[in-house]
């Protein structure tokens, strides 16, 4: 039996979708996994050994790599999740090898607002409580690890202020002389818990640490997550951990945890972590999840060994960006992508008719309360004017040489005058267009969607980065702001201007990706500006430094590293049954 989801929630289909599920060693078979490469955690999630699988299969050809990205999102969200479930499984229906590749849920968004993003309706990742609560504990090694580089930051600063340099020395230090107002690093947390933002550690006596101010911020924005993302195997990621800046010293030099000698534990807490995990769609699909979300200010892309591993299992690999084509897009074009050494042979560009509506001058949604009622009553002006916003992301995967397919992703609230001058209007704008009904009838309704992603990656295409490395940093935030965001250029404040003097005169940033910080829910700086705003300046406040990971993070407005919990967020419909132990309300 499956499920309606127009009358079921989402937890409640995949719960029954979950006792016809493959188990880990069928879908090993299905992949033709040698049996130490699987790696079970139970009977239906595993991880898998990717040093094993890529040394056996380093000869077989890579299979067709899709990246799904999408327009500017509501504070809703636009269904990419949904979207890539609903696409492996339109090309499992099409007899296709086919494997997802997506990121881990953050434990703050399932509790909160957003959900956990498994998908939905009858396209989804299964089994949903294990994936929304924790899977394997990748994000719980990444807060160890992280949080004990806070612990070794934060102990030697407590004994350089006890202890003479004789006295250290005795015990095997030297004197970092540590800047207790310019340390980088903060604590994590997965959760959304905006009384943490702001602390102050080390009250009481002198053997009670040293007293200052620090921060929480959420795990997934930990420069871990970002290395875990971008890594190629393990001693890549031991390299990039020993290089992460905690502080800096009285001379304004960095502190590494290299320097506090820390960098070794640390990695020994993601040895398991670097391996990706193996679940399924609804559909029995293998679907790889690894790393995590928060594109805003990491990449917030499914790992790149995850993806390396599905091209060598498969025909064909479905990844996804996190938020717009303008982020996470962005990021999986000239980060993930450079890094990586892997050529896209496609991109979805995700729309909703909702979405569309919300740029075209229709009532912002507010998360948490109702839909309003304009959303459900048809309106093909908006749609047309949302239209704009969908057409300047198809002429942004277009400028990476990529072949664009927008997925008119389907709600049965969608009226046909409606889709129709979606697909004219993109049809025109040099996109293939498929309309896809996979959220209310699983891979059947996404066989369009699959038809045309199929046809695009047979096409050539012309991949290219947007900027070189050798090209100057003001030059490549300028491009990215321009030819990405539509701004009209870029201003400075007087400390980030300062920073971009210093860095571009330092020749190991010179060679670090650029990162962007900036609202996911606009092209611009502001989140309340919607469609595609002329006439604008993209204002940078600050530029960070994430040397592990190799990033040179600009950061436009106000971004929280600490997302705040919601007046009725999700735990409070999150129960369990006490009688089977199964968890219902997750979605």
């Amino acid at each position: 039996m499956v499920l309606d989801p127009t009358k079921h929630q989402d937890w409640e289909i995949a719960e029954e979708a979950e006792s016809r599920m493959k188990t880990v060693y069928e879908l090993g078979e299905k992949l033709g996994l040698d049996k130490a490469e699987l790696l079970p955690h139970g009977h239906y999630v595993a991880k898998l050994d990717y040093r094993k699988i890529l040394e056996r299969l380093k000869n077989r050809p890579d299979g067709k790599y899709i990246d799904v990205t999408a327009i500017t999102p509501t504070p809703l969200g636009e269904g990419k999740s949904t979207c890539a479930m609903g696409l492996v499984e339109g090309l499992g229906k099409r007899n296709k090898s086919v494997i997802g590749a997506i990121r881990q849920p953050s434990g703050g968004p399932t509790m909160n607002i957003k959900g956990s993003a498994a998908g939905g309706g009858l396209a989804q990742c299964i089994p949903l409580t294990p994936f929304s609560l924790g899977l394997t504990g990748d994000i719980n090694a990444i807060m160890n690890a992280h949080n004990l580089g806070m612990v070794a930051l934060t102990s030697r600063m407590q004994h350089e202020a006890n202890y003479t340099d004789a006295q250290l020395a005795k015990r095997g230090l030297r004197r970092l002389d540590i800047h207790p107002k310019k340390v980088e690093f903060g604590w994590i947390i997965d959760f959304c818990a905006q009384a943490l933002r702001n602390i102050t550690i080390g009250i009481g006596g002198k053997m009670d640490g040293f007293t200052m101010q620090s921060k929480f911020a959420i795990a997934v924005s930990s420069e871990i997550m970002a290395i875990l993302a971008i890594a190629t195997d393990l001693a890549d990621m031991r390299q990039r951990i020993g290089k992460i800046v905690v502080a800096y010293d009285r001379q304004d030099r960095p502190v590494t945890t290299s320097d506090l000698e820390v960098a070794g534990a640390m990695t020994a807490w993601m040895v398991e972590a670097i391996n990706p995990n193996l679940l399924q769609t609804i559909e029995g699909q293998p679907v790889l999840v690894h790393a995590g979300p928060f594109a805003n200010i990491a990449i917030g892309q499914s790992s790149v060994i995850a993806d390396r591993v599905a091209l060598k299992l498969a025909d064909y690999n479905v990844t996804e960006s996190g938020f717009g084509a303008d982020i996470g897009f962005e990021k999986f074009w000239n980060l993930k992508c450079r890094y990586s050494g892997l050529k896209p042979h496609c991109a979805v560009v995700v729309a909703t008719i909702r979405a569309l509506k919300c740029h075209g001058g229709a009532p912002i949604p507010v998360p948490g309360k109702p839909m309003p009622e304009e959303y459900k009553q048809e309106n093909v002006g908006w749609v047309e004017e949302g239209c704009k916003n969908l057409l300047h992301h198809i002429a942004t995967v277009k400028k990476a040489g990529i072949n664009p397919v927008v997925c008119i992703n389907a709600f049965y609230t969608d009226t046909d005058a409606e889709i129709k001058a979606v697909r004219r209007l993109c049809e025109a704008g040099g996109a293939r267009v498929a309309l896809s009904r996979h959220w209310e009838k699983g891979g059947d309704g996404a066989l369009e969607f699959a038809d045309a992603v199929v046809d695009a990656c047979e096409e050539p295409n012309d991949f290219k980065f947007l900027y070189d490395l050798e090209t100057p940093l003001a030059q490549r935030i300028e491009l990215i702001a321009k030819e990405v965001y539509g701004a009209d250029g870029v201003s400075y404040s007087a400390d980030a201007k300062a920073k971009l003097k210093r860095m571009e005169a330092d020749p190991e940033l010179k060679n670090m990706g650029t990162c962007m910080v900036k609202s996911h829910l606009s092209l611009t700086h502001d989140p309340k500006i919607k469609g595609v705003p002329k006439g604008w300046t993209l204002p940078i406040q600050d530029i960070l430094t994430y040397k592990g990971a190799g990033f040179v993070v600009p950061v436009a407005g106000a971004i929280s590293l600490m997302p705040g919990t919601a007046s009725d967020p999700a735990y409070r419909r999150i129960d369990v049954d006490v009688e089977t132990g199964k968890v219902k309300g997750v979605f």
